[in-house]
């Protein structure tokens, strides 16, 4: 299994924008970390108020937003519109091609989020963007399917055969991640996890092949995303 520390992620900040990279991206690059499996980028933003990305283009390439807390407008040339909240996920199959702006709409409270791009199986598709509510209910001290190839469980769909879970674990609980014929990768949203004998924190990442059955547990509790 491979580590990643928070405090080894890239980092850049502007006026605006405060980021943290998981992997190689932008002006961040180290050929160690260029992704993995069929992960390409994870990077927590911190987006100011009435800030934001402004309109720019992606290409086969499917990308997911997580947030954390404020709030994220998104607007594309497909003509949808939404304002993503905590709680909210949202998947954005680019395709053969779409534009589109993502701009912190708050006057005072920042915009924090994880983006997450994800190596599509096909090339060319029609581009697509959906999101949902997944009640924080739903995550507690299980696992919560938010995004698949299939669709299954209500979760949302992508071009790829990978899942992607969210947990919200209560201090002191633990939680059995299921075998897996795919490489694992864990990253701790927030709080503390502990697999095996390592112990994580937040903004810190724990990856692998696949594996059998094993249980992760938290002390003071934690909110994890699993991709399988």
């Amino acid at each position: 299994m491979l580590i990643r520390r928070s405090n080894e992620r890239g980092h850049a900040r502007q006026d605006w924008l405060t980021s943290w990279h998981t992997f190689s991206f932008a002006d961040y690059y180290d050929p160690q970390y260029m992704g993995f499996g069929n992960i390409r980028v994870i990077n927590e933003d911190i987006v100011a108020p009435n800030s934001g990305f402004g309109t720019h283009p992606h290409r086969d390439m499917e990308i997911i937003t997580y947030m954390l807390s404020g709030e994220l407008k998104h607007e594309d040339s497909m003509g949808n519109g939404a304002i993503i909240h905590p709680d909210e996920i949202q998947v954005m199959s680019a395709g053969t091609g779409i534009r589109h702006s993502e701009i912190n709409p708050s006057e005072n409270t920042s915009a924090h989020l994880l983006q997450i791009w994800i190596v599509p199986d096909t090339k060319g598709v029609k581009p697509r963007w959906e999101q949902k509510i997944f009640a924080r209910e739903t995550k507690m001290n299980q696992l919560r399917l938010l995004v698949s190839k299939d669709g299954r469980d209500g979760s949302l769909m992508i071009h790829q055969n990978t899942d992607l879970y969210a947990s919200v674990l209560e201090p002191g609980k633990d939680l059995l991640l299921p075998s897996s014929k795919n490489p694992f990768f864990i990253h701790v949203v927030a709080g503390d996890l502990k697999v095996g004998d390592t112990k994580l924190l937040s903004g810190d990442a724990i990856m692998g092949d696949s594996f059998g059955e094993f249980r992760v547990q938290t002390s003071g509790g934690a909110e994890i995303l699993v991709f399988l």
